[in-house]
């Protein structure tokens, strides 16, 4: 295929993707990042006030986990057949049932309709929705982008769509305080982020073009797949059609990718190891705040500190996926080390924290580092395989940060009421875990810069 000059308003060099529709992506995770942050700010005094142990609440979200695990890579494949924008707008319809039934049940458990452990079982089961749902939405997120990106600025632009999770991270918590309105109580973040979450749905549907197979079609196809070595541009007649680069569209039907592929396995391996140690500190950090300034028996005053120190960790990932990223020019291998580095040093912090400022610090300075990691081996992992595979390798992705909140936020948790010695230890040890193995089996970021675009 020969090459053409880009249209004009199209940057070729970083994104073919116009900026209303970029921004509408962002909207896409934003909101659920948002939703997300503000129930976990919420959730440690909603399991007080129903006096719910530590680790069971923890334990509500392992279902939703796990099959976020198990639906994340049929999602990604069904996107590259289906078309990206019907798995976006399924993801969110998932997120917007879950958020108004999971309010709805904690509603009448809160107030004496519903036992704790009927509530508790009743909020498992619809959170599941988001977990079986709700996992269509990332990676048709991230394989949109993805495949319309230069090699060479992949791991910027994915930072930028991973930093949309990092501003709902900021929004969630220090908008959930605010939320708790006299007649709706502890659930008002709930029922607000599932109203949000229709709006951007409304919004997807009305100014994403269509892009299922059928229409794509319509452009010029090639029998292969891009190669990691191909240097496709974006064609006038094409920038119309999601999910065409160049007018060529991808084999629709690449090979399968497996988790055990040798090109992922570093990657895949630093992901989950590294996913577990981020989950588990999200996981106790609400329990831990309400421990070390005394709230337990007055857990509703608990939402705002635990809102302030996850809005300060937010604004340390915003910093890093926002500002070090590009300043340094790090690329996916330097990015994962450096930021697994700074992790175990918050997590350190936090451990021997004893007021709510130092708690603060640690966290923000974990979330610091566990913002350069994930970007790091998100970007990794793309890079790592042909444009055709963006779709799968999305989908592996995704299903393994969901893996690390199966388990790890609940044992994190059990780990710190047994003994927050051997808790943080642990979460410690998962760190260096990352910065040992990193070490030796991830390739420098030399063979990326190498590479052709």
């Amino acid at each position: 295929m020969a090459d053409r000059t880009p249209s004009p308003g199209i940057d070729a060099s970083h994104t073919a993707i116009p900026r209303d529709r970029m921004a509408l992506l962002f909207m896409v995770m934003l909101v659920t990042a948002a939703g997300n942050t503000a129930m976990q700010s919420v959730m440690p005094s909603i399991g007080t006030a129903l006096g719910v142990e530590d680790v069971w609440i923890s334990l509500a979200y392992s279902w939703s986990a796990l099959l976020w695990v198990m639906t994340a890579p049929y999602w990604a494949s069904r996107s590259d057949r289906r078309g990206r924008k019907a798995m976006m707008a399924l993801g969110l319809g998932g997120f917007i049932a879950s958020f108004t039934l999971c309010g709805l049940i904690l509603w009448f458990g809160l107030n004496g309709w519903l036992g704790a452990t009927a509530t508790l079982l009743l909020f498992a089961a619809f959170r599941s929705f988001y977990g079986g749902l709700g996992s269509a939405a990332p990676p048709a997120v991230q394989a949109y982008v993805a495949s319309r990106t230069p090699r060479a600025n992949r791991t910027r632009v994915l930072a930028l769509i991973a930093s949309s999770f990092g501003l709902g991270t900021v929004i969630g918590p220090a908008i959930a305080p605010l939320l708790i309105f006299p007649v709706v109580g502890l659930i008002g973040p709930f029922i607000a982020s599932a109203l949000i979450g229709i709006a951007v749905l409304a919004l997807l549907r009305l100014r994403l073009p269509n892009d299922d197979p059928a229409y794509a079609a319509k452009s010029r196809v090639v029998s292969a797949p891009f190669s990691a070595g191909s240097n496709p541009r974006m064609g006038e007649e094409d920038n119309e059609y999601d999910g065409v680069v160049a007018g060529v569209v991808p084999d629709p039907d690449p090979p399968k990718l497996s988790w055990r592929d040798r090109r992922l396995r570093p990657w895949l391996i630093a992901g989950l190891i590294g996913g577990h140690a981020q989950a588990a500190i999200l996981g106790l950090i609400g329990f831990l705040i309400l421990d070390r300034l005394g709230l337990r028996a007055t857990p509703e005053l608990g939402a705002a500190p635990t809102g302030l120190v996850l809005m300060a960790g937010a604004f340390a990932t915003l910093l890093a996926q926002w500002g070090l990223i590009p300043m340094l020019t790090l690329g996916p291998r330097g990015s994962t080390l450096w930021g697994m580095a700074l992790a175990l040093v918050g997590v350190l912090t936090i451990a021997v924290a004893d007021d709510l400022h130092t708690i603060a610090l640690g966290f923000s300075v974990a979330s610091l580092g566990f913002g350069l990691f994930r970007p790091g081996f998100t970007s990794g992992a793309s890079l790592a395989v042909s444009r055709a595979e963006q779709g799968q390798v999305a989908g592996i992705v995704a299903s393994l940060s969901g893996a690390a909140y199966i388990l790890a936020p609940a044992l994190g948790v059990w780990l710190y009421n047994h003994d927050p010695v051997v808790g943080f230890g642990v979460i410690a040890g998962l760190c260096v875990a990352v910065l040992v193995l990193g070490w030796r089996g991830i390739g420098s970021d030399e063979v990326f810069d190498d590479a052709d675009d």
